[in-house]
């Protein structure tokens, strides 16, 4: 029960307005230098942080959803995941739009304070760093890992560290989709072949003499356990019942798994859309000089763009979807659980 002799809540000191609007000191005021766009600079700035703060925030209540040991494909917990991460996504769309903002600064503007701020970089972004880790970019799969804790301090290299120790979201996906039992060939499938190889021999007719390379990868993927990367990020398991998930998303007791892949894949494209359109605004406002952090600038974020694909192996499954007709006819018990039919 709400107290209802509490002390009544006035806006400003709610939102603690004093402290957010009185946190922009610009280096340019301190130097005598007039440069108007270095309160846009920084307030833009701030901005990102809020959000990647409420970001990382509801990507830690899904870690937490998916820690459990059980999450039924219908339930509050399921639903409640899809809604966080569909939040972040919306977020995400905000963050590549106010760009356009920053945008509006034009280059000699930025020239006006920009060797002020050094070493200072969004490179020096804790959140950011704390965000991909969550997701699950590790370490070693980081572009430039000799310059990635070097112009930090030393607080700053725990807080990451730490981060980086714990479970990322990946892995516990991975720990999720291991657990559907639906593709089991022992629990459905009393053929002999089982689904992925009467699959195996549906999607080979489907393919055309210059995707015969397909085939192999597919093999490599769903049917030859000994061929499978052990470097991969999910299992052979967890990308057959992801793949699973894909093929017949129109049954009921998938559409939230479904709509879960897809928002991790949608997330995983707006980080990328985000790092293109900085690239963008980096190349037409500094061209090819280096960072104020003392990276290479464009160069950096390019080979970091290419390479920080979080959630790949999910969008790589595409190559191995058929269309609805072709699809091979489940049991009739498997379909009767998947639209949550109980005799």
């Amino acid at each position: 029960m709400i107290d209802k002799n509490r002390p009544p809540v006035y806006y400003s000191e709610y939102l603690q307005l004093d402290k957010i609007l009185n946190a922009q000191e610009m280096e340019s005021a301190k130097e005598g230098i007039r440069a108007d766009d270095e309160m846009l600079f920084i307030v833009i700035h701030q901005v990102y942080e809020l959000w990647f703060k409420l970001v990382l925030h509801e990507v830690n209540i899904v870690r937490e959803i998916f820690k459990k040991d059980i999450i039924l494909d219908s339930s509050p917990d399921l639903y409640n995941t899809v809604y966080r991460l569909n939040r972040v996504r919306e977020i995400l769309k905000v963050l590549v739009g106010q760009i356009t903002v920053i945008e509006t600064m034009a280059p000699l503007d930025f020239l006006d304070f920009r060797d002020l701020l050094r070493p200072a970089s969004g490179f020096q972004s804790i959140q950011f760093k704390i965000l991909e880790a969550s997701l699950g970019l590790s370490f070693d799969d980081r572009y430039g890992k000799q310059y990635y804790l070097s112009q930090i301090t030393q607080s700053d290299i725990d807080r990451v560290k730490a981060a980086e120790s714990q479970v990322p979201l990946i892995q516990l996906v991975n720990d999720w989709l291991e657990r559907m039992p639906y593709a089991d060939n022992a629990k459905y499938w009393d053929n002999a072949e089982g689904f992925w190889e009467h699959y195996r021999s549906t999607y080979q007719a489907s393919l055309s003499e210059n995707e015969m390379d397909n085939l192999t990868a597919f093999d490599k993927l769903f049917i030859n356990a000994a061929a499978y990367d052990a470097e991969r990020k999910f299992t052979q398991k967890a990308s057959k019942n992801a793949l699973f998930i894909m093929l017949y998303r129109d049954y009921p007791m998938l559409h939230l798994p479904y709509q879960v892949l897809t928002a991790l894949l949608d997330i995983d494209d707006l980080m990328s859309d985000w790092r293109h359109r900085h690239i963008q605004m980096v190349q037409k406002t500094i061209g090819n000089r280096a960072g104020t952090g003392g990276s290479t600038g464009a160069q950096y974020l390019k080979a970091a763009r290419d390479s920080h694909h979080i959630y790949k192996e999910l969008a790589d499954l595409t190559s191995f979807l058929l269309p609805r007709a072709d699809l091979p006819k489940l049991p009739e018990v498997l379909v009767k659980k998947l639209c949550n039919i109980t005799e």
